[in-house]
């Protein structure tokens, strides 16, 4: 009951007109300087020149400049970046996150078989050795593991058996007797 009274008398003030009025605050002003403004002259010395940074005189590969590139950040955990280089190697990768069955640790570092969150990436690549020769990359990381494929990638030899043929025999198995004649005791004779 004390609440409820309460709650009625905050709402009869809150409904009364208030004849509270805001103070207005003008903006400030100043008056001007009485003095000059100092103008500085110029300096009388010529400004360094600095020589160029040496920091490429080692570099082999100093032509090379990085011709573009790109970096994309998603909410949701995926994105992508890519660059490409002017002596035309080119680099791209993706990736997103993505729920696999797998094996989970608790805070204990109990094992169990459940839900887990991953990220599954795929790209390519493209360069030109010093020798001229042109190499593609591709790969695909999920689940399955990482696949890379490309032309300059060893590969397994295929070997291809050929089983051997079990021979197949005829055989005839021995007749058993039909009748088998028992001593007067009752025991099987052999």
């Amino acid at each position: 009951m004390k609440l409820f009274i309460i709650a009625a008398v905050l709402a009869v003030a809150a409904a009364a007109p208030s004849s509270y009025k805001a103070p207005s605050y003008p903006a400030p002003s100043y008056p001007a300087p009485k003095y000059p403004t100092p103008s500085y002259p110029a300096p009388a010395y010529p400004a360094p020149a600095y020589p160029a940074p040496a920091y490429n005189k080692d570099n082999k590969y100093a032509d090379i400049t990085v011709t573009s590139q790109s970096d994309e950040r998603n909410i949701d955990g995926s994105g992508a970046w890519s660059y490409a280089l002017s002596d035309y190697t080119t680099r791209e990768e993706s990736y997103a996150q993505k729920k696999f069955q797998g094996v989970t640790y608790d805070s204990y570092g109990k094992e169990s078989y459940g839900e887990v969150q991953g990220h599954t990436n795929k790209g390519s690549s493209y360069w030109v050795s010093p020798e001229g020769e042109k190499f593609t990359l591709t790969w695909v990381a999920d689940d399955a593991g990482f696949q890379p494929k490309g032309d300059h990638l060893p590969v397994a030899p295929v070997h291809v058996y050929e089983l051997p043929v079990a021979p197949v025999h005829e055989y005839e198995l021995p007749v058993a007797p039909v009748h088998i004649p028992f001593n007067g005791k009752g025991y099987k004779i052999y």
